[in-house]
């Protein structure tokens, strides 16, 4: 799979997705450190060991370079509880890299993977980066049409070449 090229000044807006979700109680957030493992283990268990490596080192850094969607609930007391639906990283393999990210499948088709994805780019903007690269990207057309990606050229595999597997 091809890595991918993205111009990250000419991203579309993030706001209006996130109000969308927002409406079926679902929100896009950085989580907080006590949620590490919780959020890890998720992701392990959804997408297996090698995403959850990647992902943990998202937490590591001083501005950390995770999302995760979460559906909010509100019981009859005021409390909320959450229930993790999706995450997306950024920096987490190399620096400028977007991924790993994944949708529980139960939950796809509702935007969050688009959610996650703008989230992830619009923080690498924020950082300073201009351009973005998503890495070994499995549905191109999917990041062609949300955010203009174009794929690099004999790219594949790319920073991967030679990785351990285990």
């Amino acid at each position: 799979m091809p890595d991918l090229l993205v111009k990250l000044y000419e991203l579309p807006p993030l706001a209006p997705v996130l109000d969308e979700l927002k409406e079926k109680n679902i929100v896009i957030r950085r989580p907080i450190g006590p949620e590490n493992y919780a959020v890890i283990a998720w992701i392990r268990e959804h997408f297996g060991a090698g995403w959850a490596s990647e992902a943990e080192n998202a937490f590591f850094r001083s501005t950390k370079s995770i999302f995760i969607a979460v559906r909010e609930t509100v019981n009859e007391k005021g409390g909320v509880s959450s229930e993790m639906l999706g995450f997306g990283c950024y920096d987490a393999t190399v620096k400028g890299f977007f991924g790993p990210t994944g949708v529980a499948e139960k939950e796809r088709k509702q935007g969050i993977g688009r959610a996650l994805l703008l989230a992830c780019l619009h923080g690498m903007w924020d950082e300073g980066y201009g351009y973005g690269i998503i890495g070994s990207a499995g549905p191109v057309d999917f990041y062609k049409k949300t955010v203009g990606a174009t794929v690099i050229e004999n790219s594949s595999p790319g920073v991967y070449r030679g990785m351990l597997r285990g």
